[in-house]
Parts: C-alpha cells; structure tokens; sequence
C-alpha cells in the first residue's frame, strides 16, 4: 500500500503513506515558419487551459486551478480499458482539483460534495500537517499530475468514501502512469528504468481499482462514478483479464451481451473482449499440456 502513496512527503503527510485503500467503507503563442515561409501558430498545452475560480469546502478558501476548456481537446480514442486520448493535451492531468492551503483533493466531478464528518476527517488528518502550495503553474508535469492523484486517494481514504470513488481515483491514475510512460524521453540513460518502474506501479494501482469496483458492484447502486452498470462490468471485464481473472471476465462480458441496457458499441466492445479472452484462455490451457 505504501506504493500507492509514495511522495506525500513533499506536502507534509509522509504519515499517510501507508494508509489502507479499503480498510473502511496563459502565454502567447510560440511561432513557428511553414513550408510557405509564412509564421504559424504552434498550439502548445496551456492553450487548451485556463484557471477556473473554486471554494473549497474544507477551509473556504478562493483558490484558482488550471482547468480545461469545455471543447476545446479533440477526443482521439479510447483503450481497451476506456482510458481517453485527446489530441496535443492529456486531459487526466487536469481532474484533480487540489486546494493549495488546506490539502484538500478530489477528482472535479467529487470536490464539492464533503460531509461534515468527512470534514473534520480532512482538517484533523491531512489539513494539521499539510505543507501550503503554490499553483502558478501553466501546466503540470506528469510528476506534479500523479502527486496530485496520490493526495486525492489519500484523502478519499482519510473522507472514508465510498469504494467505486477510491477505484475510480486508482483507475485513473493507472491510465496517468500509463500516460506518462507513453510520454518518457527515450533517450534518458535510464528510459528503461523508468518505464519499468511505470508500469509496476500502473498494474498496482489497477488491481486496487479491480478490488474496489468488485467490492462496489455488490453494494452500491449505478450509475457509478458516471458510469452506468455495463460501462464498471465492461472495466472489471477487461482489468480482471489483463491479472488473467478469466472467470471474473468471461462472467461479466456474457452479461454484458446478454443486457438489455447495453449501447450496440458498449456490446461491440464487449465482442472484442470476448475473443481476446477465448485466445488467452487458449494460449493458458495449451502452456499446461
């Protein structure tokens, strides 16, 4: 558990690293010269940012945090296990809404909602030792995004949410680690090092999110965390089959074809998995004779 909270020391809270997940339920723009000789314009990752005014809930304070424009990054994709790609922007990079005086953190679509129990939790926890940050940054590097998930999940676990929230968090910043190995130099003496490290830590953070969208879907209602009961089957689907939980895959793929509130492309997907997971089934059984 401590490698999902591995660097809260730089905001004071080293003692939270070793917390339990679910132990309780802008600037010009740059020219650049085109084939025509003529100056064009270079769109850099601040010109898709703004900073958006928020309260924070906790110690109501003003604070500003660097936001992405509504409309303004072009969807690209998706993986397998739904994480987006936008063009020229990473946009998970920016869903941590963090209040640089108190240390309260929460994905965008859960910053407003704290109870006053979870409150208290916040302030005697995190708030007492939390080192004040400053946010004049134009864009946030991989490194500061992944600080910024790692406060968020210990907060959650501090606010004692519910398990789909603490998934959700440690899904995202799974795809963040991915992103980010995606993103390295490779030409660092130590490329390989680090991607390495990337992905041990993504897989980390993906089987907590594994355990915790298991845990939720026997008790928490849907939608969850904006996703409706095909969209978590399809998620749980697709991780459980990367840890080579096939029979947790195989049960909750069929339900998904089987649904009858399933999109097409949501069952489509669904297809597509089915027949990855044949083929490994496959490889696995012919590795044993």
């Amino acid at each position: 558990m401590a490698g999902l909270l591995s660097g809260l020391e730089q905001f004071g809270l080293s003692n939270l690293e070793s917390m339990d997940l679910y132990e309780s339920q802008k600037k010009d723009e740059k020219k650049e010269v085109g084939p025509d000789g003529k100056a064009v314009s270079k769109v850099q990752e601040q010109d898709f940012l703004f900073d958006k005014a928020f309260k924070c809930p906790i110690c109501d304070r003003d604070f500003k945090a660097r936001t992405v424009k509504v409309g303004k990054a072009k969807l690209l994709g998706s993986d397998l296990d739904l994480r987006p790609r936008y063009e020229q922007i990473d946009m998970l990079k920016y869903d941590i809404i963090m209040c640089p005086t108190c240390g309260y953190a929460a994905l965008s679509r859960f910053f407003k909602f704290v109870t006053s129990p979870q409150a208290k939790n916040i302030r005697e926890r995190i708030s007492a030792t939390f080192k004040p940050q400053q946010e004049e940054r134009e864009i946030y590097t991989y490194d500061e995004a992944l600080e910024r998930y790692k406060l968020t999940l210990a907060n959650a676990i501090v606010k004692q949410t519910r398990a789909s929230e603490k998934a959700y968090i440690c899904l995202k910043t799974a795809w963040l680690l991915r992103s980010k190995a995606e993103h390295l130099d490779k030409n660092l003496p130590d490329y390989e090092a680090q991607k390495k490290q990337c992905e041990e830590e993504e897989n980390e953070f993906l089987r907590n999110a594994l355990e915790g969208f298991l845990a939720a879907r026997q008790t928490e209602p849907f939608p969850m965390c904006g996703m409706d009961e095909p969209t978590v089957d399809y998620v749980i689907a697709v991780t459980a089959m990367r840890f080579e939980q096939y029979d947790v895959s195989s049960r909750l793929v069929t339900g998904i074809l089987q649904s009858t509130s399933a999109n097409p492309r949501m069952k489509d997907k669904a297809r597509d998995v089915k027949e990855m997971l044949m083929q490994k089934i496959k490889e696995k059984n012919a590795t044993k004779k």
